[in-house]
């Protein structure tokens, strides 16, 4: 039976290094940032809507979507970020689906739901998140502060845009607590790793994950 859970994080949380080492492990990864990435692709039906509602300042030169330009304006405008929220999520969540229906059907043992806002689009249900129908939802997790120093390291920005963009999501303790497993990423890559293959061997059963 394929076991199914949601992978999420913060931003500087690190889970896209959870991620690679799941898939390492042999996981199936539907990756939601991928898959908006691929519905946003220039000449695309969505990211000509995206265009429509926020202005040709969307975009580049070529036509295609000027993502920092979008960042900057939903980042900034809560409001803003709703609408581009109901653009994209009901047609990642239809590709969502059936990917996730050709890994079952393939029999994949291990699928994950790589969603960076999960908790943040889905308020209904346990506390303040809704459930994706699996076994569980598996943080990406660091100390607030990490998150922040990471976040300014990543991208290049400022303390105070690096807080913007961390405010702009649910704190990081809160994800903590609504979390069914946690990865601890403070530490070294060995570390995480030691946890993942931890959680792979629950999740499946196994003596340990090879």
């Amino acid at each position: 039976m394929t076991k199914v859970v949601t992978l999420t994080g913060g931003i500087g949380s690190g889970k896209s290094t959870v991620a690679a080492l799941l898939a390492k492990l042999g996981a199936t990864i539907i990756d939601a940032d991928a898959i908006v990435r691929e519905l946003q692709s220039a000449g695309s039906p969505l990211l000509e809507e995206i265009a429509r509602t926020f202005g040709e300042g969307v975009l580049d030169a070529s036509g295609a979507l000027d993502r920092a330009a979008l960042a900057d304006l939903v980042f900034r405008d809560p409001r803003a970020r709703e609408r581009l929220e109901a653009l994209v999520h009901p047609r990642v969540g239809a590709e969502f689906a059936r990917r996730l229906a050709a890994a079952r059907e393939a029999g994949d043992a291990l699928v994950v739901l790589d969603v960076p806002l999960y908790f943040e689009t889905r308020r209904a249900g346990r506390g303040q998140a809704g459930r994706e129908p699996g076994d569980g939802v598996l943080l990406a997790y660091v100390p607030w502060e990490l998150q922040v120093e990471r976040t300014m390291r990543r991208d290049g920005s400022s303390r105070e845009e690096a807080l913007r963009r961390i405010a702009a999501q649910l704190p990081i303790e809160e994800k903590k607590r609504l979390a069914d497993a946690v990865i601890d990423n403070s530490g070294s890559l060995a570390e995480t790793e030691r946890q993942v293959r931890a959680f792979v061997a629950r999740t499946l059963g196994a003596a340990e994950a090879r």
